[in-house]
């Protein structure tokens, strides 16, 4: 994604304990990574901690799918950049891209299906005006650019049919 676009961004650095027996990011921990990023988005659009108590309202992940691009390692700063899709009343879907420190290629991407729900259900829920209007102001301000690049791909071999 170009980083001239105002995007919602979450940093870490990849953890000893999320690195496998190649010395590499271990598959999982590239979700965790978008989790956490998730949750910062969350936080951004009016549904933090205090809020999702007080209204009995939360975010549920529906569908995620990942694109392993490039090994990172132990002690990586990683960025991950964030653009909502698509919304409707109740769902979002969310791109992710995962870049290691201030590099341009992403070494993984992603996409969620997110859920908004009423807790005391747990049941699904339209957004609240306010959050709703936060979600429409990011997918606007986002609506300039250029497709997302590993967004909608599907999971198969080449020239197989599916049963």
């Amino acid at each position: 994604m170009p980083r001239h676009a105002q995007l919602p961004v979450y940093h870490d650095v990849v953890r000893a304990e999320w690195v496998d027996y190649n010395g590499h990011l271990r598959d999982a921990f590239y979700m965790l990574i978008f989790s956490f990023a998730t949750d910062a988005l969350i936080d951004q659009i009016g549904l933090d901690d205090a809020v999702r108590k007080a209204r009995g309202r939360s975010i549920y992940t529906l569908e995620a799918h990942i694109n392993y691009l490039h090994e990172i390692k132990e002690g990586t700063k990683v960025r991950t950049e964030m653009r909502v899709l698509a919304h409707d009343a109740k769902r979002m879907h969310l791109y992710l891209e995962m870049f290691a420190g201030d590099g341009e290629e992403p070494v993984a991407a992603g996409e969620q299906m997110l859920l908004h729900v009423d807790t005391s259900g747990p049941r699904s829920a339209a957004f609240d005006a306010d959050v709703e209007a936060r979600v429409r102001a990011l997918v606007d301000a986002q609506a300039t650019l250029p497709a997302a690049r590993y967004a909608g791909r599907v999971i198969g071999l080449p020239g197989q049919t599916r049963q």
